[in-house]
């Protein structure tokens, strides 16, 4: 074992996404396929290290203590720039997506469940590889699994959850940019974008934003009040019937800051500053997810598990282009929806944002797919799977 701190993590985190710039500027598959670069450069530095290890024997540990500040940066970023007034004109396609998502729960537990009877597993493990790790991710993931190895004796459950949390990260990174190309091809001719002077939060993340030293200074304070009282909620709604992830809780303070502070008239978010901010915490948090993974615990997978998460990877992008694509409008927005689709429901919210930016990068900018996707991916589908999962767990032959 090879321990890097803090620091040398975050040099190796820059370097990895400077590789993925490079990969991505340089290799026409990887631009047409609109792959996010902090996903190329992460997946590559992971399989340089599994090379590294099969070669030698030794693993890099990498000090990630920087990567939940990260993310909880990035989600406050969506928090702050969440207009309540935006979010009521957009209410109706919000909703139409969050029955999407929804119906997609339903089918990864119900083909979880299916595909494990078939193979001879645990129905528990059809769960786990289902909505719980998939649609859920690491933390949902890694809950679930303590509580099915405490409360009904599934061995090494936490363990099996993380591994399939990271398969689903690898793949929604990878399949978002070819379903999306896919579907824009058959998409109905949109209007031409308008040209706006200051572009959305995470349309597009190279776009020039002119900001100061005080702007900020400012959107860093309230970043830091988002992440002490988001943690703070977190901690108090613990074992609670209310409990909710870390992120939500820091999500749901940004949203009611920007918007009570502008109620009150007493400041007014800078969106320009908050979206660089937000945009630098995504790309980070992301190189320093998949920099870290272990290929080799993930190559230790049973063929049955790989059987099962490889027909989930198979399900999110047919139902991408025949469920969410139609539904949605059968549009360009719809394209790109269906990209984060790909993204949040293999893997996380993050991995969405990247899927989309890629694809808006080379057709162009989708006002709707940013307004909806972001609030469904980082707050309503937390919701949305608990209730489910409690759903499929009432089945008699689970108990």
């Amino acid at each position: 074992m090879i321990p890097l701190d803090n620091y040398s993590t975050f040099v190796v985190a820059s370097l990895v996404l400077l590789l993925g710039r490079k990969l991505v500027g340089s290799i026409g598959i990887l631009q047409t396929y609109s792959i996010p670069e902090p996903v190329i450069g992460g997946l590559v530095a992971a399989i340089l290290l599994f090379g590294f290890h099969g070669a030698t024997g030794l693993s890099i540990q990498f000090d990630n203590s920087l990567s939940a500040p990260l993310m909880l940066a990035f989600f406050a970023s969506i928090g702050l720039n969440a207009d309540l007034a935006s979010l009521r004109r957009g209410g109706r396609p919000l909703l139409v997506f969050l029955a999407v998502v929804f119906g997609l729960l339903l089918m990864q537990n119900t083909l979880g469940l299916v595909l494990a009877r078939v193979l001879g597993l645990d129905p528990l493990i059809g769960l786990l590889a289902g909505s719980i790790t998939l649609s859920g991710g690491h933390g949902t993931g890694l809950a679930w699994g303590t509580v099915f190895s405490e409360t009904y004796g599934l061995r090494s459950a936490p363990e099996l959850a993380l591994a399939c949390a990271t398969f689903g990260l690898i793949l929604g990174g990878l399949i978002g940019g070819p379903v999306a190309r896919f579907l824009v091809a058959r998409a109905a001719p949109r209007e031409p974008a308008r040209e706006t002077a200051d572009p959305g939060a995470f349309e597009m993340p190279g776009a020039v934003r002119l900001i100061t030293a005080s702007a900020m200074i400012e959107t860093l304070a309230l970043f830091s009040v988002c992440l002490l009282l988001g943690q703070q909620i977190a901690v108090a709604l613990k074992g609670s019937a209310l409990e909710l992830p870390s992120f939500v809780c820091v999500l749901f303070v940004g949203v009611l800051l920007r918007n009570a502070l502008a109620a009150l008239g007493w400041y007014v978010v800078f969106e320009r500053c908050v979206s660089v901010l937000g945009n630098v915490s995504l790309s980070l948090f992301l190189a320093m997810a998949l920099m870290s993974l272990r290929l080799w615990e993930l190559a230790a997978l049973a063929l049955p598990m790989l059987i099962l998460l490889a027909s989930q990877a198979g399900l999110m992008a047919a139902y991408a282009i025949f469920v969410t694509f139609n539904v949605m409008g059968r549009n360009y927005d719809a394209a790109v929806i269906a990209a984060g689709h790909c993204g949040f429901g293999l893997g996380a919210t993050p991995t969405a944002i990247a899927n989309m930016q890629a694809v808006t990068e080379r057709f162009g900018p989708s006002h709707v797919a940013f307004l909806i996707v972001p609030m469904v991916g980082a707050f309503f589908i937390d919701i949305t799977n608990a209730l489910t999962i409690k759903l499929f767990l009432a089945l008699p032959f689970l108990r």
